[in-house]
């Protein structure tokens, strides 16, 4: 299966509609994501009360060798600038972040994690790995994660290879 082009069979031939097969596809993928980012968000707030978005922004910086740019930080979190920046600042209010100006470019502003941000994130990890375990990857097989990963990592690079949302023109307001 690997590059091939998608089969012409999955397509309903309606440059506007999907078709059958799309379709189903297109609701099981949503409602699958649906309840896997429920039960995630659930676990967060209970064990950490954070949101999956600071997880993912501490899980970031966790796992760096050091401070991030914002832009950095931006990488794989699909989040507005403005609301990055919003959430950075919460993580900050709380002690679990720094932010400050870079040394290197006036215009950057870098993020470090905190002890107690590291704290935290080793707090709520076991429960995320527990969450997404037992309702992602209980009732696969390892070929099974192997294909999913395969198949979700091709859409996600087509979907960012998209010009972003940012870079489509507004629309004027009518006077």
């Amino acid at each position: 299966m690997g590059d091939s082009q998608p089969d012409a069979g999955t397509r309903s031939g309606d440059g506007d509609a999907l078709g059958p097969q799309e379709l189903g596809a297109y609701f099981v993928l949503m409602e699958a994501v649906s309840l896997l980012q429920h039960q995630v968000e659930q676990q967060l707030r209970a064990d950490g009360d954070i949101s999956y978005v600071q997880f993912q922004l501490l899980a970031r910086l966790a796992s760096a060798d050091g401070p991030l740019t914002m832009t950095e930080l931006a990488d794989g979190v699909v989040y507005s600038r403005s609301g990055l920046t919003y959430q950075a600042g919460l993580l900050e209010k709380a002690g679990l972040a720094v932010r400050g100006p870079s040394p290197d470019d006036d215009r950057s502003t870098l993020v470090t994690i905190t002890g107690a941000g590291l704290d935290l994130f080793g707090r709520v990890l076991p429960g995320h790995v527990q969450v997404c375990r037992r309702l992602l990857f209980d009732p696969l097989t390892g070929d099974d994660v192997g294909h999913l990963g395969d198949i979700m990592t091709r859409v996600r690079d087509h979907m960012r290879a998209q010009p972003p949302r940012s870079a489509t023109p507004r629309k004027r307001r009518q006077r």
